[in-house]
């Protein structure tokens, strides 16, 4: 039985469309209770193979996107990465900050794309013209090169913030509500990198049987 392709015609329609850089853009960080939401934009080359093993940022193992990301990198014919932090996070809410991170990832980009593809839904304040594509991270594959970096990026961000604000095991937990967070929020308290709004809402849902936590993976 023949294999489907494993990427979606989504960039090359792009491409015969408006030209060859296309910039896939993806964001992670919606629902950590600590830390920046971070949007990469990238323009993968168009002549050359995909890099094996690319795939939705979640989906792959820390040490895997660690690895793919320095390929990426290589590889890649522009690069950029945006971010809001949580005070920003607070005071635009997610959408407002996620909106905000993904275009000042674009604005960093050093050439500007012919056209850009984000994954998710379209954004009527994004500011530029773009395709939204419900999983996209799973089926464009500049998007999901996007994906790993912003996640790789991230993540990096919160280990070196764990070693500056110990007992949070950010380290482990990158921000999102695990039981040991939640505990440690319990003990020593919010701090600046903490989104307060989300910190309220969390603990409010903590209950005497348990606690909600929301999955780390996303």
């Amino acid at each position: 039985m023949r294999r489907s392709p494993r990427w979606t015609r989504i960039e090359r329609d792009a491409r015969e469309r408006y030209g060859h850089l296309i910039a896939g853009v993806d964001e992670v960080g919606r629902g950590p209770l600590a830390g920046p939401v971070v949007a990469c934009a990238i323009i993968m080359p168009a002549d050359t193979r995909a890099i094996a093993g690319v795939d939705d940022s979640k989906r792959l193992a820390p040490a895997d996107r660690a690895q793919l990301a320095e390929k990426i990198r290589a590889r890649a014919v522009a690069i950029g990465v945006g971010a809001c932090s949580p005070r920003e996070v607070d005071r635009l809410n997610i959408y407002g900050a996620t909106t905000l991170a993904m275009r000042r990832a674009i604005a960093r980009l050093r050439c500007t794309p012919d056209h850009v593809i984000v994954d998710g839904r379209p954004i009527r304040t994004l500011g530029i013209e773009h395709t939204a594509v419900v999983g996209g991270d799973g089926k464009c594959y500049a998007v999901a090169c996007a994906s790993i970096i912003a996640k790789v990026t991230r993540d990096r961000l919160m280990r070196r913030l764990a070693a500056r604000y110990p007992g949070y095991a950010w380290e482990q937990n990158v921000g999102y509500g695990t039981a040991a967070h939640m505990a440690a929020l319990d003990r020593l308290g919010i701090t600046p990198h903490h989104r307060r709004s989300f910190c309220v809402k969390q603990l409010t849902l903590a209950l005497p049987g348990g606690v909600v936590v929301p999955s780390p993976a996303s």
